[in-house]
């Protein structure tokens, strides 16, 4: 596959996946708040096809994507510090996605600890990993 096309695809995976990430939080926020039992049971609902129908498919589309476009020039790639900068990041952004799946299990059985307040704050933590991202893949600083 053409690397344009594959880098296109690519985005469209992360676009995605971070739809995902930035909703999947938000929803446990209002979760964490519902008092009413057909509230609860609509969160769970939603929650359960956010992450298992969008965003671990995407999740899994991107890492895909990255490793065909990483293994275009992987010496190269591998050889800039930025990209070993934005790979840190996009682990950590894996450990934040199955750290959601944490949640939705919690809130599936019924075992959610977590106030509202905690999600509102868990819910930014992608926003920092994007900005990282994307200014490494622009930017490319440290690149020699």
């Amino acid at each position: 596959m053409d690397y344009l096309w594959l880098k296109a695809f690519h985005i469209m995976a992360i676009v995605t996946w971070f739809s995902g990430l930035f909703y999947l939080p938000r929803l446990y926020v209002y979760h964490a708040d519902t008092q009413d039992q057909a509230g609860d049971e609509r969160f769970k609902i939603m929650e359960r096809k956010l992450y298992r129908g969008i965003t671990t498919p995407s999740m899994i589309a991107v890492i895909l994507l990255g490793i065909a476009l990483l293994s275009l020039n992987f010496s190269h790639y591998m050889s800039q510090p930025w990209m070993h900068a934005k790979l840190l990041l996009v682990g950590l952004l894996v450990i934040y996605h199955f750290a959601c799946g944490y949640h939705l299990k919690q809130f599936a059985n019924n075992n959610n600890q977590r106030s509202h307040v905690y999600f509102r704050i868990f819910n930014e933590l992608p926003v920092f990993t994007l900005i990282g991202i994307i200014i490494l893949a622009v930017v490319k600083p440290f690149s020699g």
